[in-house]
C-alpha cells in the first residue's frame, strides 16, 4: 500500500501525543458532524480522537478461559462464583491464574531482576505505530520458520524505514489454530514443538537499529518451537533485557495492515507485577 494512505491516521497519532500542541496536522482535522470550535483549548485532541474514532478498530486479544492454550509450565486458571445475583444480589467471580495467561505482557522484570515491572510500564509506551511483519506464507511452508532481516528488508522497500517507538507484530497465522493447544504446540512423535518464532538478528536490528518499544506474536513463545522444546527462552530473555516489553498470544494480525495502524496496548496495573492479562486493539486506516 501506499505511504499516502495512511498519513491521516499517522498524522493523528502525533497529534495525540502532543498534547500541548496548539494545532492538529492538516491531515487529522477532516470535518466531523463531531468537531470541536477551533477557539476551544481541547480542540486538537478532541479533533484527533474523532479521526481515531471514523476508523475501523480491530481487537488483538484472545478472550481467556481454564481451557485455553498455555506455556507447558503454567497451572491451569480455576474461577469461582463468590457471590451471585440469585443470592446476594450482584455477580462476582474470583479467578485464579498466573500473570502470564493469555493474551499477556511480558514486562522486563519477568526475565530480569530489578528492570521493570507491569506497573512501571509508561502510560506513553501503550500507543504506538503498529507494525506488522507477515511471514505466514512461509510459517505455512514451514512450521519451523523464523523471520529474517530479508523479511524486514522486503518489507522497508515497500513502506519505508520502519517509525521509532513501534510496536512491532509478527504475523504468522498462529492465532487461527487458537483455542487448540495441540495445533498450536504441534509436536512430533518425540514430542518437539514446531512453531514459528523471532530471530536474534531481527530482534537486534528492530530494538537497536529502528528503536522499536515493544514487540509482540502469536505463539505461545518469542522463540521458535524448536528452542522453548529444550527449554530456550534466549530470544524472550533478550527482548526483556533491552528493557522493553512484548506481548504474547497475539491475535488477528490477519485482519490490519502490515503498515499504518496505531496498536492501543493495555492491561491492568500489579504493583511490582510480573505479566498480566492484556487488551490489544489495533486502529486500522
Amino acid at each position: 500500500m501506499k505511504h499516502g494512505v495512511f498519513r491521516p491516521l499517522q498524522a493523528t497519532l502525533c497529534a495525540l501525543l502532543l498534547v500541548g500542541s496548539s494545532h492538529v496536522s492538516a491531515a487529522a482535522t477532516a470535518p466531523s458532524a463531531n468537531a470541536v470550535p477551533p477557539t476551544s483549548t481541547a480542540a486538537p485532541l478532541l479533533q484527533a480522537l474523532a479521526v481515531l474514532k471514523a476508523h475501523r478498530f480491530v481487537d488483538l486479544t484472545h478472550a481467556f478461559s481454564p481451557s485455553i492454550p498455555h506455556w507447558k509450565g503454567d497451572p491451569v486458571e480455576t474461577r469461582r462464583d463468590a457471590y451471585t445475583i440469585a443470592k446476594d444480589g450482584f455477580w462476582l467471580q474470583e479467578y485464579t491464574h498466573v500473570g502470564q495467561w493469555g493474551t499477556h505482557v511480558d514486562p522486563p522484570a519477568h526475565f530480569h531482576e530489578g528492570l521493570r515491572t507491569v506497573d512501571q510500564i509508561r502510560p506513553d509506551e501503550m500507543l504506538l505505530p503498529l507494525v506488522v511483519l507477515d511471514i505466514h506464507e512461509q510459517a505455512a511452508a514451514n512450521a519451523d520458520y523464523v523471520v529474517t532481516l530479508q523479511d524486514v528488508q522486503r518489507w522497508e522497500a515497500r513502506h519505508g524505514r520502519i517509525p521509532a517507538g513501534a510496536f512491532i507484530a509478527l504475523r504468522t497465522d498462529w492465532s487461527k489454530r487458537w483455542p487448540n493447544g495441540e495445533a498450536m504446540a504441534n509436536k512430533d512423535r518425540d514430542g518437539v514443538d514446531h512453531y514459528p518464532g523471532w530471530s536474534r538478528e531481527v530482534l537486534q536490528f528492530l530494538f537497536d537499529e529502528r528503536g522499536a518499544t515493544a514487540c509482540g506474536h502469536e505463539t505461545t513463545d518469542t522463540d521458535p518451537g524448536l528452542a522453548t522444546s529444550r527449554d530456550d527462552y534466549s530470544l524472550e530473555s533478550y527482548v526483556l533485557g533491552r528493557d522493553r516489553y512484548q506481548i504474547e498470544l497475539l491475535a488477528n494480525l490477519d485482519q490490519v495492515p502490515e503498515h499504518g495502524a496505531i496498536a492501543m496496548v493495555s492491561f491492568p496495573k500489579p504493583e511490582n507485577g510480573s505479566g498480566f492479562p492484556a487488551r490489544v486493539i489495533a486502529i486500522v486506516p
